[in-house]
């Protein structure tokens, strides 16, 4: 390695490593490298005093045209082995099957260091059962090349502990994009585009972050959160902006959605922007404790925000729902769906239209819930066919609606009154600009009675200090 010397005679970093070397502690650090002794810094400074290793040192070749796999491979390994981080200048690197061991720490140039899939099995046939794996500032390129073997994705992690992918790009997988199966760690930063499935699928999460990624034009889902057995999760999706996704497989719901929760309890999902989606913003489908929180939903192809079958817990509140056939459905007490708190959302411009005959469930709805929900705080505008959806059949209990604005909707508040059905509170609301009736009884999805507004006909409905505008 080339050094400079000072006039005094010490040795010195030529301009060459000094760059080098100030690249990969901004890259790892977020800034500059600094000698102030801060706290902040001092990750930095630890990480540049135990010295990289330059790809080209190794005989890694940027745009070579033949395959760089056993080149890379070999510096991965020599990399580990010495505890330092690899660097790649910028450049196309055409590869497949790399395996990535315990404390692998790679650091591309953001945009322009490009890892090529040749195809024959994934990108990154797996990680598996190893700690400790950094990608950062890296472009993988799937090339839209056939995924085979068990790879499920572009990028395949299995069991690792403190997985860290940030600022990096995932493209063209003909599967998907990320996939990580029992992992730690966090992906952050990203950008995921062009998944012929999802863009990052985890199962059986061990303490996951999926945040500030952006994720756009993949085929058939956004983030899934999902696990092979109902249980405890716990990963965190925030900040993330997802735009355009597809339903290729077809289906009611189970494909199409920017997040999908699946089996998975604890999850909370905040903060994210979810645009131009087949069919929900945010599905969480057996997911108790789940809180949806403060997201943007735009355009939905069907529900915007969905909890529904075999969850005990959804905290659903500050949500801006602008567009999609139901704003927010609490659904499935049938199947053991129940306990929720619905407050504080802002929903609008909903459509009577989805993308399977409304007959099926029922379209243009602010906010259809069942049963143990609070539903409160709430403004509709734009409903359809009714603002609040009250039970289902028989299938209510225990529903409170309270000082919720329902503007402009077809029926302000529908509540059924099936034999069978349980308690139901209705006080307080606003209900102006109706099309049809401001609160009525429904036996499913026809109209049972005349206006209930501050009338005591039916034991199991409390409806009280509602008031009534043209």
């Amino acid at each position: 390695m080339s050094r400079f010397f000072s006039r005094s005679g010490t040795q010195v970093p030529s301009p060459v490593d000094l760059s080098r070397r100030t690249f990969l502690a901004g890259t790892l650090g977020g800034t500059a490298l600094c000698l102030s002794g801060t706290a902040s810094s001092a990750a930095i400074q630890i990480a540049d005093l135990r010295g990289s290793m330059d790809a080209s040192e190794l005989g890694l070749v940027p745009n070579a045209s033949d395959d760089q796999t056993a080149l890379f491979q070999n510096a991965i390994n020599r990399a580990v082995e010495k505890g330092r981080a690899l660097f790649l200048p910028a450049g196309n690197y055409p590869v497949a099957n790399l395996r990535f061991p315990s404390g692998t720490l790679i650091v591309g140039v953001p945009g322009r260091t490009r890892l090529i899939y040749q195809g024959g099995g994934g990108l990154l046939a797996t990680a598996e059962g190893v700690s400790n794996v950094s990608l950062s500032g890296l472009t993988f390129d799937g090339a839209n090349r056939s995924i085979g073997g068990h790879t499920e994705g572009l990028l395949h992690f299995v069991g690792v502990r403190e997985l860290s992918l940030t600022d990096s790009s995932i493209v063209g997988s003909a599967q998907s994009g990320v996939v990580a199966d029992r992992c730690s760690g966090r992906i952050s930063g990203c950008i995921v585009t062009g998944a012929a499935e999802a863009a990052i699928r985890s199962n059986e999460a061990t303490g996951l972050q999926i945040t500030d990624n952006v994720i756009a034009d993949c085929a058939n889902g956004g983030i899934w959160v999902h696990r092979w057995k109902q249980g405890e999760d716990g990963t965190l999706v925030s900040g993330n902006r997802i735009e355009r996704i597809g339903a290729k497989h077809g289906g009611t719901g189970q494909w199409g959605n920017g997040i999908n929760v699946f089996r998975a309890d604890g999850v909370v999902v905040s903060g994210n922007r979810i645009a131009d989606c087949a069919f929900s913003a945010i599905r969480s489908n057996t997911g108790s404790n789940v809180q949806i929180i403060g997201n943007s939903c735009l355009r939905s192809g069907e529900v915007a925000i969905y909890s529904e079958f075999a969850f005990q817990g959804a905290l659903i509140s500050n949500n801006l729902i602008d567009g999609g056939t139901t704003g927010i459905s609490i659904a499935n007490f049938m199947d053991g769906g129940r306990l929720a708190v619905c407050s504080g959302n802002l929903i609008r411009n909903l459509s009577a239209t989805g993308p399977y005959p409304p007959e099926v469930a029922g379209f243009g709805i602010g906010i259809a819930a069942e049963a143990d929900t609070t539903i409160t705080g709430n403004v509709i505008e734009g409903a359809p066919r009714f603002g609040l959806l009250l039970g289902w059949g028989p299938y209510m209990r225990n529903i409170v609606a309270s000082q919720n604005v329902l503007r402009s909707c077809g029926t302000g508040i529908a509540v059924t009154v099936v034999d069978g059905a349980g308690l139901a509170v209705i006080s307080n609301n606003v209900v102006q600009g109706s099309d049809k009736d401001a609160i009525v009884g429904y036996r499913w999805l026809d109209k049972a009675t005349r206006e209930l507004n501050n009338t005591q006909d039916w034991s199991h409905l409390s409806v009280m200090g509602n008031q009534v505008a043209a």
